[in-house]
């Protein structure tokens, strides 16, 4: 089959499967996606584009407006909005509609109606037969929930489809919603320094962070993604290239918190054995964090904890094992593959060296409906059990994180983060593999940032399976991640709307977008909202398109506002044109600290690492870094934060970081966010690593515990960032 044939096939299926054609690019110009593109983007969707009746076929089923008849395999209605779109045969018009809704909590409610009463929406043809798209009201009563439209129509049959009940918007807590506004503390956990951690910041750390956070008069504390690494190599351990966002970070797990290490003689014993004693004190004086130490530290002690947790509650049924029995249980199929899966991994890489994830397994284990899969889970229970345990202890350790939120009175609590995507070889992919296209990576196109775009090394999700599946990956995902926090950031919320996919073999800069039914996920994300009283924050930072910009207030979702990133026309954005359903913050996880930025040390450590293309670039980059500079001081004096007098761009100083987050206070947005590295002025900047593989090896730690640095920054002057002591440092 010729080229010129086949393309205009391929081309009409990318658009049904939702691949884009063109983009605005940064500056502005408008590129088209290559037909090489959209056609490594069908095969990475598992399409087929070398045969034109085959491509047909998949056109036909992909274009049709309901493929499986009457309804398709889900309805989302947001609340007050109760029309469900069915198909109808055209040749039925006085034929009767039954319908029931079965609902979650039980009940249901009935009706029927002749077809030709219900209002027309358009019309199609599909196999040569005329339909009709109808509305079908039903009760605006119906409660929010996930519920199951049945429906029965005389001389065509009965469907029935899930039907989702949605809120309009996202959960606000009652005090934002009347007006306040709340500061909060953001840290990435795993820096958190303490005398008792055992060089990674834990649980237990989180909890003290809590106290102390109330204590200033904070409302909430940020942290980065608890989704589930892999405990089998302890080296993986970017939050955001998780192994499952169904499951916690053991790693976070307060060992001396836990009630089986207390009492376990083996336990007791390992730790109070003098080498173990130098390691850790070696690992909690480290300046960065050691995985592979800290990990062969705490995985023997909960190992020896799980032993006795087997022999003297397991064995014996006790309360405390019927309770880790239920959360097993409630997590349901998620937990159990996940489980299942690091035991698998942890197995194959002790026995046989095997490199962590499952496309690195022998093909007997790389599908968990394989007969040497469920052998195994079999013949290596104690394994499996193991790893259940410790996702126990951590979803214990980190609720009683966020019981302790509610006792202290913050309003918000833990403000979370769910990453956008997954390690491709992850135990999230390996359950659920028609999801995921591994053909395919996520990536963003580019931009001022990344001039080559970027490509972030995990497979996006296919719209056509998520749907197909009424989105109840999607519905378990924002549920575990939502479970105990008061708000949540949706790491790179446009995911929602389009994803940059990055065919394999392709570069970054030739991806293309491939879209998402938006409104009907923002949905889902204001239902899981609103069950778990939880704020939703959307990372929308990047060439944001014009759909996102009118949803997330639609929907009730703030937006995320960087200080450094606000600017228009050559100026920072004035405090007073912040909008107000906003969490603001001067600097973000994956951004510099304010001192970073200011000195340029960021800039130093790309060149470092050979990120610029030249010597030209660094230096071109370094004269932006200046201008801005002079902006953020000339935005700082126009609000009254720096004496006009000085006009003179200054070193860094304590001085001046009190004056850019005074800055921040000013906004108007809702909630502003501090970096706890940027709560010390004077923090010394990030050392910088020799090589690139030093730096991606190492993660660096706090250069003090948290009681230190808030004991140095002072009550006063972080009521000051909210704007309740203003005035500036010159008067």
């Amino acid at each position: 089959m010729s080229a010129e044939t086949l393309q205009p096939l391929i081309e009409r299926l990318a658009r049904a499967r939702g691949i884009g054609e063109a983009y605005h690019t940064y500056k502005g110009e408008l590129k088209h996606f290559s037909l090489a593109t959209k056609t490594a983007i069908l095969r990475a969707m598992h399409c087929r584009v070398d045969d034109a009746a085959l491509l047909e076929a998949q056109i036909r089923e992909s274009e049709a407006a309901h493929p499986g008849g009457l309804v398709g395999d889900v309805v989302v209605l947001r609340n007050g909005a109760r029309a469900a779109r069915i198909n109808t045969p055209a040749i039925e018009q006085n034929a009767l509609l039954r319908w029931k809704v079965e609902l979650e909590s039980g009940g249901e409610r009935r009706g029927e109606v002749r077809t030709w009463e219900l209002p027309e929406r358009g019309s199609h043809q599909q196999d040569g037969r005329w339909f009709v798209l109808r509305d079908l009201e039903l009760p605006a009563d119906l409660p929010l929930g996930y519920h199951r439209l049945h429906l029965d129509l005389e001389f065509a049959g009965s469907e029935s489809c899930a039907l989702i009940v949605t809120p309009d918007k996202c959960h606000e807590p009652a005090e934002l919603a009347a007006g306040a506004r709340l500061w909060g503390v953001a840290v990435q956990l795993y820096s958190l320094r303490s005398a008792n951690n055992w060089g990674i910041g834990d649980f237990g750390d989180l909890a003290d962070l809590l106290r102390l956070a109330a204590s200033a008069g904070a409302g909430f504390v940020g942290i980065s993604p608890v989704h589930a690494l892999f405990p089998s190599d302890p080296t993986l351990y970017s939050p955001y290239s998780a192994s499952s966002r169904h499951a916690l970070n053991v790693m976070f797990i307060d060992v001396s918190a836990v009630l089986e290490v207390q009492g376990s003689r083996r336990a007791i014993a390992l730790m109070a054995d003098p080498q173990f004693r130098a390691r850790l004190e070696k690992v909690r004086a480290a300046t960065q964090v050691d995985y592979a130490a800290v990990a062969s530290l705490k995985m023997p002690v909960l190992q020896a904890a799980f032993e006795r947790f087997r022999t003297e509650h397991l064995a014996r049924h006790t309360t405390r094992a019927a309770t880790c029995r239920a959360f097993l249980r409630e997590r349901g199929e998620p937990m159990r593959l996940h489980t299942l899966f690091d035991a698998i991994d942890g197995y194959l890489r002790r026995h046989h060296g095997t490199a962590a994830g499952w496309h690195n397994w022998p093909e007997e284990y790389r599908h968990p409906d394989n007969e040497a899969v469920r052998r195994f889970a079999a013949t290596h229970a104690d394994d499996v059990d193991f790893h259940g345990y410790l996702q126990w202890l951590a979803a214990e350790q980190l609720g009683a994180v966020r019981q302790l939120a509610r006792e202290l009175g913050l309003t918000v609590g833990l403000y979370g983060d769910y990453a956008v995507g997954v390690n491709a070889s992850g135990s999230e992919t390996w359950s659920d593999q028609s999801l995921y296209c591994t053909g395919a990576a996520i990536g963003a196109p580019p931009d001022p940032i990344g001039l080559g775009g970027q490509e972030w090394g995990i497979p996006p999700q296919d719209p056509r399976v998520l749907k197909r599946t009424a989105y109840a990956p999607f519905v378990a995902l924002i549920r575990a991640s939502m479970r105990n926090c008061g708000a949540l950031r949706l790491d790179h919320v446009m995911a929602l709307f389009r994803q940059w996919w990055v065919p394999r073999g392709f570069k970054s800069a030739d991806g293309g977008y491939v879209h998402y039914p938006l409104e009907e996920l923002l949905g889902v994300v204001a239902l899981e909202s609103h069950r778990q009283q939880c704020l939703v924050v959307g990372e929308d930072l990047g060439v944001v398109p014009d759909e996102i910009r009118r949803a997330l207030p639609q929907f009730g979702v703030y937006h995320y506002k960087v200080v450094m990133f606000e600017q228009k026309q050559g100026e920072f954005v004035a405090p007073a044109a912040y909008v107000r359903h906003a969490l603001a913050t001067v600097t973000t996880h994956d951004l510099p600290t304010l001192h970073g930025w200011w000195s340029g040390h960021d800039i130093d450590l790309w060149e470092k690492l050979g990120f610029y293309p030249d010597a030209a670039a660094a230096a071109e980059t370094r004269k932006e870094r200046a201008v801005a500079r002079q902006r953020l001081l000339h935005a700082l004096i126009a609000a009254g934060l720096w004496s006009g007098e000085e006009t003179a761009v200054p070193e860094f100083s304590d001085r001046l970081a009190r004056a850019v987050h005074g800055f921040l206070g000013q906004t108007r947005s809702a909630l502003v966010t501090v970096q706890l590295e940027d709560m010390i002025g004077m923090l010394e900047p990030v050392n910088v690593p020799g090589t690139s593989s030093e730096y991606s090896n190492w993660t660096r730690r706090m250069t003090a515990s948290a009681s230190d640095i808030f004991a140095r920054a002072g009550v006063r002057a972080l009521a000051a960032f909210m704007g309740e002591a203003r005035r500036t440092d010159h008067d």
